[in-house]
C-alpha cells in the first residue's frame, strides 16, 4: 500500500484509476480543476507550481506513484488549452516533482492516447519537446484541433522515451498508457459535437473488438503498471484500445 497522486482524478479514466487503487488499499491524492484534494489549473504556470507545492506537502511522508491523467479533448476550439494541459501540464509536474519521486523510488504513469501516432505537424511537436510553450501555442493556433491533440499526446510519449534512461537510473519507472476511444464525460462531449460526432461514431464502429473502452479497462492496465508485477516494465507504451492501433498500423510496433 502507498500514496498515489492522480491528476485529472475527479472524473472519467482518472476516477476509475483512483477507485481501483483505493480498492486495493492505497491512498490517493486527486489533483483537478474542481472536486479534488488539490485544486489547480494545470493550463497555467502558476497552477502547475501551486500543484507541485501542494503535492509535496500532501505526500511528505512518501509517494508511491504519480499518474498524469489530466487532459482535454480535440473537440475544444481552444487549441492553446489543449497544448497547455495535455503536454505542459503533464511534463511540468513530472519534472517539478523529480527529486521527490526519486527520493521515494516512485513510479510514473503518463496517460497518452492511441491518437499519438496520427499525423500532426513536426514543428509543433518539436516546440513541445524543447519546452517552448509560447511557440507551441502559436503553431497550434493555425492547426485543426485534432492534430493539436494527437501531437500533444505524441510529445508526451516522446518525452517519456527520451527521459526513461535517466529516471530509471535514479530509481523511477516511467511508462505510458495509450487508451483508445473510452466512454467518459470527455468522450461523450466529443461524440455529441456537431463537427466531430459522425466521424467519432464511425471510429467507434471500426474498433476490432466491437465496443468502445470503459474507464475500468484503462484502470485495470494502470493498476498493473503501477504494481510490483510490473517492476521490470519501464519506458513502455501500452495500447488499451480494443485492437485499433494494430488495425491502423499493422506494420509498426
Amino acid at each position: 500500500m502507498g500514496t498515489y497522486v492522480i491528476t485529472g482524478g475527479a472524473s472519467g479514466i482518472g476516477a476509475a484509476i483512483r477507485e481501483q487503487l483505493q480498492a486495493r488499499g492505497d491512498t490517493v491524492v486527486v489533483v483537478d480543476i474542481k472536486d479534488a484534494d488539490i485544486t489547480a489549473n494545470l493550463a497555467t504556470g502558476e497552477g502547475r507550481s501551486s500543484a507541485i507545492a501542494a503535492i509535496r506537502e500532501a505526500t511528505a511522508g512518501g509517494i508511491a506513484g504519480l499518474v498524469t491523467c489530466a487532459g482535454v479533448g480535440s473537440h475544444l476550439p481552444d487549441r492553446a488549452l489543449i497544448t497547455q494541459v495535455n503536454y505542459f501540464g503533464t511534463v511540468a509536474l513530472v519534472e517539478g516533482l523529480r527529486d521527490h519521486l526519486v527520493e521515494h523510488s516512485a513510479s510514473v504513469l503518463l496517460i497518452s492516447s492511441n491518437s499519438a501516432p496520427m499525423e500532426t505537424r513536426a514543428d509543433y511537436v518539436e516546440a513541445l519537446l524543447r519546452g517552448d510553450e509560447e511557440a507551441a501555442t502559436a503553431i497550434a493556433a493555425d492547426m485543426p484541433s485534432h492534430p493539436v491533440y494527437s501531437g500533444s499526446k505524441q510529445a508526451v510519449i516522446r518525452w517519456m522515451r527520451a527521459n526513461t534512461r535517466d529516471y530509471a537510473a535514479a530509481g523511477v519507472r516511467m511508462n505510458a498508457l495509450a487508451p483508445g476511444y473510452t466512454r467518459t464525460p470527455l468522450s461523450a462531449a466529443v461524440e455529441g459535437d456537431p463537427t466531430y460526432g459522425e466521424a467519432i461514431k464511425a471510429f467507434i464502429a471500426s474498433i476490432p473488438m466491437g465496443r468502445p473502452g470503459e474507464p475500468e479497462d484503462i484502470a485495470n492496465a494502470a493498476g498493473f503498471l503501477l504494481s510490483e508485477s510490473a517492476a521490470f516494465v519501464c519506458g513502455s507504451v501500452l495500447f488499451v484500445d480494443g485492437g485499433h492501433d494494430a488495425m491502423l498500423r499493422p506494420d509498426q510496433f
